[in-house]
């Protein structure tokens, strides 16, 4: 069973949970640059090398080719919707534990975890399909030298002038695909590392930084084990021409692994990983701290 410091505060969460989302984007958008890059290379030509050979050649690319401001290429779009994306994503977690709970003083169990974190990740793809169908198209149109879109406020006009809201949530499904799972194992994983992690006799709203950290890290791990094959797919269709995946998923699942094999699902993998524990390490340790604050300030909220 696991053990919840109470009462839970959805109103708390959504103001900690959008603190701890800025610390996320700061820390991990160079890392998903070269993710989606990697990911949205096109398939070379019979006899010619890759675009990218991996991970690290691909930062070492980048860096040379365009400085340390190609890697937080499209960053304007996620600082701007992570905010209120992260703050509505752990509003929606706290929700969910509210939901589940019929006195506030109830341990929920890992599974109804599970299911308040799916339930944020249904909350969050309003604001953040939009925003990553943004970030994903500046940060390609930069590797490959085009200049289609001069920022986030010009390309979410271009998409909407183009293709009216739909061009602009292209991707919603494969990004409620990606979120809900992930975000149910996210918490889940956060919640459980941090009840095994608390000494003996101790709260878990008592946890030490570096134990917090170490929390948080692992379960962006396990966030995006569960998240890499639905991303893939979403960041490949979020970018494709119109009229080129028809049928939605499905075509852009059977022509990657016709082209490229079940590998290709899990492009991008190292770099995915290696941003993974920073960056949501950050994002759990702001959350933390900012809900010790509110709790400080603000009791009674």
């Amino acid at each position: 069973m696991a053990k919840q410091p109470q009462p839970i505060s959805p109103l708390k969460n959504f103001f900690a949970g959008g603190f701890g989302g800025v610390c996320l984007v700061f820390v991990g958008h160079p890392l998903d640059t070269i993710k989606v890059r990697l990911q949205t290379q096109p398939k070379p030509q019979p006899g010619q090398p890759p675009l990218y050979s991996g991970t690290f050649d691909c930062f070492r690319k980048t860096l040379v080719g365009e400085g340390v401001q190609g890697l937080y290429r499209g960053m304007a779009a996620p600082i701007i919707g992570v905010t209120p994306m992260f703050a509505v994503c752990f509003f929606g977690f706290g929700l969910g534990k509210r939901l589940q709970q019929r006195n506030p003083d109830d341990v929920l169990t890992y599974p109804q975890l599970f299911a308040a974190g799916m339930l944020s990740g249904v909350f969050t793809t309003v604001i953040m399909a939009p925003g990553e169908r943004i970030k994903c198209l500046l940060q390609i149109q930069a590797a490959t030298g085009e200049t289609k879109y001069s920022g986030s406020l010009d390309c979410a006009k271009q998409l909407y002038r183009e293709s009216g809201i739909r061009g602009v949530y292209k991707g919603t499904v494969l990004t409620l695909m990606r979120d809900v799972p992930a975000s149910g194992m996210y918490f889940m994983t956060y919640e459980w590392l941090k009840n095994i992690l608390t000494p003996q006799g101790k709260s878990v709203s008592d946890l030490s930084v570096p134990r917090i950290l170490f929390a948080g890290g692992l379960a962006g791990i396990f966030n995006w084990a569960v998240a890499i094959p639905p991303d893939v797919l979403k960041s490949r269709f979020q970018t494709a021409p119109a009229g080129k995946y028809p049928n939605g998923f499905r075509d852009v699942l059977r022509e990657l692994i016709r082209e490229e094999g079940v590998a290709s699902l899990y492009k991008g993998f190292t770099a995915v990983m290696i941003r993974a524990f920073p960056a949501n390490a950050a994002c759990f340790l702001g959350f933390e701290v900012a809900m010790k604050f509110l709790n400080w300030v603000a009791p009674g909220l």
